[in-house]
């Protein structure tokens, strides 16, 4: 298996992993833009041009689309995140040629109908509802919003109901002509296939995508240039009152950035700390006291500055007990670390969940798009491992005791009142008979 990488002269990235061993492709169209790089009056945009894409173009109405997807036996979707928008396709190996024409049409040519688009934005908003009706999802947004409250990083990937209701074709066609772009895209590929017939395919079927403006058409660094979100300085909390069985904490603090070398010190800290079943939250506040249902924690790599959070779902009455005892953990890890014991088997299950991974032509795939997109040379299995092994039990002490000392920012949403003064989601917690403390 290799990988290999090509420039194009328009400053498309084509990226591309063989794996002889399969008959199928997985082919992903990304571009470097996401919900941090909009403007105020374009929240929510990188996500409403997503889902624009599949509504049609000159060649193909939305029903005529899915069904020419359909007749190669190719399953597509796409996806938006905090920093880059994705369309992918995974289909048996012949079919490449033409799966890889009907993306890029959508990609390069989709008409914004305004008939279209004023359906669409009933969609997401309806996707917004459906969001804020999950009490999970609000946590995370919540605590987000609390990391980073003055940083676009802080805000929904979806936009708000106010933002998405004012997009039009003229609005989104022009946030396209902004952002993709040929020095902001690139094409990843792996399964069953030829470097050199991708990089033929994009010359042919990317070549309309402009050069992003003032920027030579061979340069290889990807726009936008972002500002780095701002670190935690200070302990914050937020309190969201909702009607739920269940309170729903999440406790976050900002990290390494995704370039940094230590991502893979984190990973295993991760794993040891909250990331599998046999990990110190998992079994301290699961297995021994039978507090939660889920507990986890999660590294969430940004450029820049990166989030570190936990969760845990509990009943309200024991919140307090809950983040206490999270709290307590932290200060553990903080002074002491974690055992070798525990690195080993961190290390041996972040290996194995690797080399899963790799069976899976879209999870190689969606590895090397963001790779390339954080700046980074995609790895190997074997340097991977190499990376992993590399990693001391003192690196691991060392960035948990940065970590773990951190201000930390704590996000709440279940039946807890806020002070009668104040419509500040973050003000101190109020019901007599459900007080919630907090550590």
């Amino acid at each position: 298996m290799s990988i290999q990488k090509t420039v194009l002269d328009n400053g498309i990235t084509v990226i591309t992993e063989q794996m002889e061993s399969v008959r199928s492709v997985a082919l992903g169209i990304w571009f470097k833009v996401g919900s941090r790089d909009e403007l105020p009056a374009e929240a929510g945009m990188s996500h409403f041009a997503e889902h624009m894409m599949f509504k049609g173009t000159p060649t193909y109405d939305a029903r005529s689309l899915s069904e020419a997807f359909d007749r190669l036996g190719a399953q597509q979707n796409a996806f938006t995140s905090k920093e880059s928008t994705c369309y992918f396709a995974s289909f048996i190996d012949e079919s490449l040629p033409e799966v890889f024409a009907l993306l890029s049409d959508m990609v390069c040519n989709s008409t914004f109908d305004e008939d279209a688009c004023a359906l669409e934005r009933e969609v997401v908003i309806e996707e917004i509802a459906r969001s804020e009706d999950d009490p999970e999802d609000q946590v995370v947004e919540l605590l987000y919003r609390t990391l980073w409250p003055a940083h676009t990083l802080g805000l929904p990937i979806g936009g708000t109901r106010e933002s998405v209701s004012t997009f039009d074709q003229a609005a989104g066609m022009a946030f396209r002509s902004k952002h993709y772009t040929g020095n902001n895209c690139v094409v990843a590929a792996a399964g069953n296939l030829n470097h050199d017939q991708l990089v033929e395919l994009a010359q042919v079927h990317l070549a309309s995508l402009p050069t992003t403006a003032g920027q030579a058409a061979a340069n290889t660094t990807l726009t936008p240039v972002r500002t780095a979100a701002q670190s935690m300085t200070e302990k914050k909390r937020a309190i969201h009152y909702k009607d739920t069985e269940q309170a729903h904490l999440m406790i976050g603090t900002t990290t390494l950035p995704s370039t940094d070398e230590r991502r893979f010190t984190l990973s295993l800290l991760n794993t040891a700390f909250g990331g599998t079943m046999s990990s110190r939250l998992f079994q301290e506040i699961r297995e021994k006291l039978g507090l939660v249902y889920a507990v986890y924690s999660r590294p969430h790599l940004y450029q820049g500055r990166s989030a570190y959070t936990i969760y845990a779902g509990t009943r309200p009455e024991n919140a307090n007990k809950v983040t206490k005892l999270i709290d307590t953990e932290l200060e553990k890890i903080a002074h002491a670390g974690i055992t070798a014991e525990e690195l080993e088997l961190a290390r041996q299950a972040t290996k194995g969940s690797l080399a899963l991974s790799l069976e899976s032509t879209s999870k190689r795939m969606l590895r090397l798009g963001d790779s390339v997109l954080n700046e980074l040379e995609p790895l190997t299995f074997d340097s991977a491992l190499q990376r992993l092994d590399a990693v001391s039990l003192n690196d691991v002490a060392t960035l948990a005791a940065e970590l773990a000392t951190s201000p930390l920012a704590t996000a709440v949403v279940g039946p807890f009142k806020e002070t009668a003064d104040g419509t500040n989601e973050a003000d101190e917690a109020s019901n007599p008979d459900n007080e919630l403390e907090l550590a």
